[in-house]
């Protein structure tokens, strides 16, 4: 049964989220989560371009209702978008990827779970009963790298995206300044933010200092924040290729997407190498700041390879029309991240269902006015 839409009526947007959140957590923690990379060129130009899609409604065609419930990988979701992976969100909000787990899960869409966040793969498994998904960080050894793929695979995880943009971390300025490190370095400035952010200090301490907990396993006791930093520069080799993700593919049983596609030719290798879907995406504007937005790659992969491979989408969807135009431009699924932290980190555990709720509010008012009775005709309204 689809859990009833409610939400706080004081925040009824994503925009009053933000700033919510922005009062609620220390300037370091919200700095991570709201800032791209560079001078924010690409953050601030993906969700511009998604809207100046425009959609065409059609007001006296015979109208018999609107469902958002969309099939994908053989699951019918109650809507076509998902929480997106997003590291560290235990430092955004104590508790954060439980809290989202469990709001995806009793609202029946996709929670992913990255690699480097705050939660392990079985504690989420066992909230969402094996159906969130994994994005895996590619290990520079081979080991570890099958021993995630074992673990991921026997938490029954039906999904695994191999996450393909980030062969370098992003040069993000206000994270420099910041010294953002896990856990954050405590600077006479950071210091006075968790003093002036009291709830959080203490769900911090009630929930314990966040760590990279699915890697828990492989990260040797006692590291200092340095030593942690040199540790997952030397675990991690972001730089993929079609002779990495084979060994992945041999391995997984599952459905195997790969995230981060910007171009037809990385769409191509993708469709060659079988792979079940790809997510056009560009890390939510924190990688390339001299890149496309991510709608406009969207469109042109959408058209090329939509009819050979699942075409998803994320970076820049803040709401229910963002989402109804990326799905008019060609994309059969989408995924949110930031709008779902802003949620947590504003309301805490209502956060997420809250977040969720308004969404599917949004796009249910979209359909119905564009007179669109499924998700999969969007591309029809779609003005030209």
């Amino acid at each position: 049964m689809s859990k009833a839409i409610k939400y706080n009526s004081n925040y009824p947007s994503i925009d009053n989220l933000r700033t919510k959140a922005k009062k609620r957590i220390p300037a370091f923690a919200f700095e991570y989560l709201d800032g791209g990379c560079n001078e924010d060129t690409n953050l601030r130009k993906n969700t511009r371009e998604i809207r100046d899609v425009e959609l065409i409604p059609q007001y006296l065609t015979k109208h018999s209702g609107s469902s958002m419930k969309t099939t994908l990988f053989g699951h019918e979701y109650d809507a076509p978008f998902g929480i997106s992976p997003v590291g560290l969100q235990g430092l955004m909000w104590p508790n954060a990827p439980e809290i989202l787990a469990k709001a995806a899960f009793e609202h029946n869409i996709p929670f992913c779970l990255s690699t480097v966040t705050t939660s392990s793969i079985e504690r989420i498994a066992e909230i969402t009963e094996g159906k969130s998904w994994f994005q895996l960080y590619h290990p520079a050894e081979n080991s570890m790298r099958d021993d995630i793929i074992k673990r991921a695979a026997a938490a029954e995880m039906p999904v695994l995206v191999i996450l393909s943009d980030v062969p370098t971390f992003g040069y993000r300025p206000r994270d420099i300044r910041n010294g953002l490190a896990m856990p954050p370095k405590m600077t006479f400035k950071n210091m006075v933010e968790v003093v002036k952010h009291p709830n959080w200090a203490l769900r911090t301490l009630y929930h314990g200092q966040p760590s990279f907990k699915t890697l828990t396993p492989y990260t040797p006791k006692g590291l200092s924040m340095s030593q942690l930093g040199k540790f997952m520069d030397v675990t991690f080799s972001g730089r993929l290729n079609e002779e990495k993700i084979k060994p992945i593919s041999d391995m997984w049983k599952g459905k195997l997407v790969l995230k981060g596609v910007a171009n037809e030719m990385d769409a191509e290798k993708a469709v060659k190498l079988g792979l079940d879907g790809i997510i056009v995406s560009n890390h939510g504007g924190r990688q390339l700041d001299a890149g496309e937005s991510t709608i406009k790659p969207l469109v042109r992969i959408a058209e090329k390879y939509g009819d050979q491979i699942k075409v998803m989408m994320d970076s820049g969807i803040r709401s229910g029309p963002d989402i109804a135009c990326s799905m008019a431009s060609g994309a059969a699924f989408t995924f949110l991240g930031r709008a779902f932290m802003y949620g947590v980190a504003a309301l805490g555990n209502q956060g997420g269902d809250h977040t969720i709720s308004i969404l599917k509010t949004q796009l249910q008012q979209v359909m119905e006015q564009i007179c669109c009775e499924t998700t999969g005709e969007f591309p029809t309204f779609l003005k030209k």
